[in-house]
């Protein structure tokens, strides 16, 4: 019982699942090819965010979602029609009759489908038939009223072309396309046509009776300009030999002449060209040589340059490697010498040093040995010097050369001096006094050598001595 149940529930979802497909593959649907589908419903938006009426699909195929979507075909087979326009008026208030047959069908343009499928769809042919007539009609009128009835008869171009675009425009309006237009005769009430034929008929016959009757005395005429131009060729031939070998001879001879004349200015052309080309060879060839003497020229002054300037650059290297010795001979030859003086002055130094360590020394002692009075000590010195101080007075002039005095005594003066005590007491005065070496030493000298007598105390003393010997 479990086994059959299982087969039973097996079988339903086999089936559910069959119809559900069979159903799925039912609104699949394919579009012929001469036929429009058109999908109406829920059929989503235009570009404009609008909702769409109609989805057109002009082959191929499409899915149709149930419930919410639906669908038609449009015929795209061609509809012919019968439009027997009768007393349409012209632009020249002539009514005429223009039967003719019109080929129209459903369009698959890209929008003029749309439109046929919001105003065609569900309509039968013949209402589709009687809408297409009565649009043709109208605009098959206007285009009549514009224009003449000559231009409608003979022009029949200029007429299709007017009433197939104006009927083209208002077809698609409603999703139909023009296929084809066929105008029959055209008439009028009135037989201006007709005249219009009788007239060109007419027209025609005189023209072709008038064509004979002009052929006919062409022919005559042609008879006898015949004969004369015969005539006349024959003696114009005749003269036209003659004529000819005449300008032949010349011919022949200008052409000679000619040939001459040419081969001439060959030859003067081909003499000059030949100059030319010399001359520009031998400008070439003065060019080239030109500029060979001129690499030459650089070449050689390019290898004189580098001979100078390595020259140069090794002199200059050598002198600066000479310089750079010399230089190092020099700083050290300072340095020794730098050394040397250091040295000697260090060693001066040294010695100065002793020396005045020497003699502060014995200074020391002397002091010592004037029993710590410094003013004794220096009295001890200078007493020691004294000699050798009165030894410079002397020698101040001991070293004067007189080879001869001439002296004339004129008496005493005015101080009592005589010429020969003023000539000796002058020289004397030349002598620098001891007290004036000590005062250049800085020093006084001392009192036990006696003490530097002021002008005032000299005049006192001669006058203590001229009183003494008064």
């Amino acid at each position: 019982m479990g086994d059959y149940t299982i087969v039973i529930l097996i079988s339903v979802i086999v089936l559910v699942l069959f119809a559900l497909v069979a159903g799925i593959i039912s609104r699949y649907r394919k579009c012929p090819s001469d036929k429009v589908m058109v999908i109406y419903g829920k059929v989503g938006t235009d570009k404009n965010g609008q909702a769409r009426s109609a989805k057109c699909i002009h082959g191929g195929a499409a899915f149709i979602v149930p419930v919410i979507q639906s669908y038609q075909y449009l015929d795209l087979t061609p509809i012919s029609l019968n439009v027997d326009l009768r007393n349409a008026l012209s632009k020249q208030n002539i009514r005429v009759d223009v039967p003719s047959r019109f080929t129209v069908g459903i369009s698959t343009e890209d929008g003029v489908m749309q439109n046929a499928a919001e105003r065609l769809l569900g309509l039968k042919l013949n209402e589709i038939q009687e809408l297409a007539k009565d649009i043709i009609f109208g605009q098959l009128r206007l285009v009549i009223a514009t224009m003449d009835i000559e231009e409608i008869n003979t022009d029949r171009d200029k007429f299709l072309v007017a009433v197939s675009k104006n009927v083209e425009i208002e077809l698609k309006k409603i999703g139909l396309r023009l296929i084809n237009v066929n105008v029959t005769d055209i008439t009028d009430e009135s037989g201006y046509i007709s005249a219009l034929g009788k007239e060109a008929a007419a027209k025609a016959i005189n023209d072709a009776k008038k064509s004979v009757a002009e052929k006919d005395r062409d022919g005559e005429i042609g008879q006898a300009l015949a004969r004369k131009d015969q005539r006349i060729q024959v003696a114009a031939a005749d003269a036209a030999a003659i004529q000819g070998e005449n300008d032949a001879k010349i011919e022949v001879a200008q052409s000679e002449a000619n040939r001459r004349e040419k081969e001439a200015e060959a030859l003067k052309i081909a003499t000059a060209a030949e100059a030319v080309q010399a001359a520009k060879a031998k400008q070439e060839a003065y060019i080239a040589q030109q500029e060979a003497e001129q690499t030459r020229a650089q070449l050689e002054m390019a290898t004189q340059q580098a001979d100078v300037i390595v020259k140069a650059q090794i002199a200059k290297e050598q002198a600066q490697i000479a310089a750079d010795a010399e230089a190092e001979v020099a700083r050290r030859r300072a340095q020794g010498e730098a050394d040397a003086i250091f040295a000697k002055m260090a060693a001066e130094a040294r010695g100065a040093q002793e020396i005045l360590e020497k003699q502060a020394e014995g200074m020391r002692k002397l002091v010592e040995a004037a029993g710590g009075n410094a003013d004794n000590a220096v009295k001890l010195i200078v007493a020691d010097k004294l000699e050798q101080l009165m030894q410079i007075q002397v020698d101040a002039i001991k070293n004067i050369k007189i080879d001869k005095v001439t002296v004339w005594d004129g008496g005493k003066s005015a101080d009592g001096k005589t010429a020969t005590s003023g000539f000796l007491s002058g020289m004397m005065q030349a002598i620098p006094p001891m007290n004036e070496l000590f005062k250049q030493v800085g020093m006084e000298m001392p009192s036990y050598l006696g003490k530097e007598i002021t002008p005032a105390e000299t005049k006192v003393e001669e006058n203590t001595v001229e009183s003494t010997e008064a």
